[in-house]
């Protein structure tokens, strides 16, 4: 005969950031570190279970069958460079994005092409009402006859939808406009989200259903809501991007079934939301003949290799304290990339205003730029040109080295391919008989080096 459980009735304190509990109040939670965080959650039972019948038993890892776990696409290719693949079954995604950025836009139109491939979609919004889903769904071209739309707070009814319709994508926008009745706050409170987000992953994985949950983020840009949501659901996107600008980037904070480095582009239009192959265009300004203070580099967002345009214009200065502008760019490492240029190069930049933009607002946060911008700065110095079809990246040090960066071949493989011609690049023990033969690679030690080879007709056309 089974032992009964021994019962006692204990205090419990928990974090409000990452659930992390102790027996007495402390005012610095032991887990994230976060202070005034640690809330008194009333008395709970603390209890040594007996052992209970097991309906499955565990099975030798070798027969486990795990085609359960393979990837479904999407239908968005971005989307599923991002995830690794695709969708798979039974996983919980949480996507972040700050308000207006087109998460919506992108899950409604995500959701209808699951349903056009013959799979049960269920669309659950709190933000909007279901006649204003509709009318984004048309003008984007979003409706499908398995795609069924629901506007509901009501964790309870939720759930009920869950159960009738039996979907295969759930898409819930957001999990903090849900509330459940048998907990006590407003939607979107702490102890709100973690019930919301536990009753909707148990379905979930009961279910073995694809679910995608919407949250909102602080006005730092972080995640809104407990630590725990974070660490329960199985892969954290956000999506990002200028208010002003039609990019929109998508990255992977964590992934369990995949990698964390890959970057989605999409461009947001009018009539929805588009996946960009090769989203160079966007970063690149088109002119016939080429323009002083202009330089095109190579950059890397997660393993994705993008062409951008650094521009530079310089102006004599009206104060006695030059202006520094930047936009796009990082503007301490602009300053810095001044400072070598006159002290290294020897070129009198004290007393001009700077001004340094990213064409398309991508922005560039890669120590690799720095040659570019220093090339496009003593290009406009000069009022000289750099050739056409040129690419420059490279780190700069304030010794006036130019220092390697990862991936060299990645970076001019992805030049070539897009049609340019030259390359100005660090030097680095990788060969240069391993790049393209299309396109002719310039290897240079530092910034004076650099900028002989860049405006001493060196590089013919």
């Amino acid at each position: 005969m089974a032992k009964s459980a021994r019962t006692k009735s204990t205090p419990s304190y928990r974090c409000a950031e990452c659930g992390w509990s102790t027996v007495k109040w402390v005012g610095r939670c032991g887990e994230c570190q976060a202070w005034g965080t640690v809330e008194e959650m009333g008395a709970v039972s603390a209890k040594t279970t007996v052992a209970s019948t097991i309906a499955s038993p565990a099975q030798p890892i070798g027969d486990i069958d795990a085609s359960a776990a393979s990837y479904r696409p999407s239908g968005v290719d971005e989307l599923d460079r991002v995830l690794g693949g695709g969708f798979v079954p039974g996983a919980v995604i949480l996507l972040a994005g700050e308000p207006g950025v087109g998460k919506s836009t992108l899950l409604l139109d995500v959701a209808a092409r699951a349903a056009r491939g013959n799979r049960k979609v269920l669309y659950i919004t709190g933000e909007e009402s279901a006649a204003q889903v509709k009318v984004r769904a048309e003008r984007i071209d979003a409706i499908a006859e398995t795609l069924f739309l629901t506007a509901e707070t009501d964790l309870g009814i939720a759930l009920g939808q869950i159960e009738k319709i039996d979907p295969e994508l759930l898409v819930v926008d957001s999990v903090q406009t849900l509330a459940s009745g048998e907990v006590d706050g407003t939607a979107g409170g702490i102890s709100q989200v973690r019930e919301v987000a536990a009753s909707i992953i148990n379905a979930a994985k009961r279910r073995n259903m694809t679910t995608v949950l919407v949250g909102h983020v602080t006005k730092e840009g972080s995640i809104a809501g407990p630590r725990l949501l974070e660490h329960l659901v199985d892969v954290v996107c956000q999506f990002d991007g200028e208010r002003h600008s039609r990019l929109r980037l998508l990255r992977a904070l964590k992934n369990r079934y995949g990698p964390t480095d890959e970057v989605g582009c999409f461009d947001l239009t009018e009539t929805g939301i588009h996946g960009l192959a090769d989203p160079s265009g966007l970063f690149v300004t088109r002119t016939k003949d080429p323009v002083p203070g202009t330089c095109i580099t190579v950059t890397l967002e997660g393993r994705r290799p993008l062409v951008a345009e650094v521009q530079t214009l310089l102006s004599r200065s009206v104060s006695a304290i030059p202006r520094r502008a930047t936009s796009g760019l990082d503007a301490a490492r602009t300053q810095m990339i001044i400072a070598v240029l006159q002290s290294r190069a020897k070129m009198e930049l004290s007393g001009l205003d700077s001004y340094v933009a990213t064409v398309g607002g991508v922005k560039l946060s890669e120590p690799a730029t720095d040659l570019a911008t220093a090339l496009a700065l003593a290009s406009s110095m000069h009022n000289h040109p750099l050739p056409p079809q040129f690419v420059a990246f490279g780190e700069v040090g304030l010794a006036g080295e130019v220092r390697p960066v990862p991936e060299i071949g990645r970076r001019i493989t992805e030049a070539e391919r897009l049609g340019f011609r030259y390359a100005m690049v660090p030097d680095s023990p990788q060969p240069t008989k391993n790049f393209p033969d299309s396109i002719r690679v310039f290897t240079v030690s530092s910034v004076h080096e650099a900028l002989n080879i860049a405006f001493e007709q060196r590089v013919k056309n």
